[in-house]
């Protein structure tokens, strides 16, 4: 089954600690995992951040939206137990446990309104969202991320073959190969006009080096395309090379490039510019948001 969202979460949890026993995060996370039937993959599967499983982060945003309402109590770190009006909820045998329901409760309005969440509250309710915090901080992440990797995608195609060359040996140089930036762009033309744009050290002591391709393009790149690339590196005894493109590659070309002898990574137009946005080349930084969490060992005693 799908990865339930936090609303959900809700009154499985509560149930998991009706036995008034304490119980650890831990603990509700595995209990909860077996009851929803969620398969390893889903148990894995990470926030698109990567700092933290869905499934985990959803559970624990569940256990403070019903612990601020009075439902669980924590009794130490990473603990945590039913209170009595958890036990009066779970005694009416309500059919769900969501946001709207714990609005009756004033703790948890004033829990939202301190966190001034309560108009977004209202929205998620509305449009049928049910994501936590952290999900909708970071899918907003992503729709920005989204939005000018098709800025830059659009822009690299519009621009000239000479400056997309020396836009990609920019990204390469940034991304650790080449050595210097004056150094890296010796290399552009050097190789001819023999289906090789450039040629760039793989390290700053030039031990090997690396054949470019840099092709802006409007349709996909096809097998002949790469056929020609790696004829080029054999006929220059070459063992690596980038085919780099504002394009997309077929699955043929794709497939060719798997089996050949040389190495080719194939580098399409939303890799280019998801790569271009991670290492500052042609983007600059407009504001910087930290998010934090509490530092548990910061508090213990002893």
């Amino acid at each position: 089954m799908a990865i339930p969202d936090y609303q959900s979460i809700m009154l499985p949890l509560l149930r998991f600690a009706s036995d008034g026993e304490e119980r650890s995060l831990r603990e509700a996370i595995d209990g909860l995992a077996e009851k929803f039937g969620l398969t390893d993959t889903e148990r894995k599967e990470l926030l698109p951040s990567g700092q933290q499983p869905t499934f985990d982060n959803r559970v624990g945003w569940a256990r403070t939206y019903i612990s601020k309402a009075g439902l669980l109590e924590p009794t130490r770190r990473g603990y945590f137990r039913i209170t009595r009006r958890g036990r009066e909820v779970l005694a009416k045998n309500p059919a769900e446990i969501n946001m709207k329901f714990l609005e009756q409760y004033p703790e948890f309005i004033e829990f939202r309104v301190r966190r001034r969440e309560r108009a977004e509250t209202t929205e998620e309710l509305e449009t049928g969202n049910l994501q936590t915090p952290a999900e909708l901080l970071e899918t907003a992440y992503q729709k920005l991320r989204e939005d000018l990797s098709g800025e830059l995608i659009k822009i690299a195609k519009e621009c000239s073959p000479a400056f997309f060359e020396r836009l990609v040996i920019d990204l390469l140089v940034k991304m650790g190969y080449g050595g210097t930036r004056k150094e890296a762009g010796k290399a552009i033309g050097r190789a001819g006009d023999e289906g090789i744009d450039g040629i760039i050290n793989e390290d700053r002591l030039g031990l090997d080096v690396i054949y470019i391709q840099a092709k802006r393009w409007q349709g996909s790149v096809g097998r002949p395309e790469i056929q020609k690339f790696a004829g080029a590196l054999q006929g220059n005894r070459a063992k690596k090379g980038i085919f780099i493109t504002t394009a997309a590659f077929t699955k043929d070309a794709e497939d060719y490039a798997a089996k050949i002898d040389s190495k080719i990574v194939l580098i399409d137009g939303e890799q280019l510019a998801q790569l271009m946005i991670d290492h500052n080349v042609g983007v600059a930084p407009v504001a910087l948001y930290e998010t934090k969490r509490i530092d548990s060992d910061y508090f213990i005693e002893g």
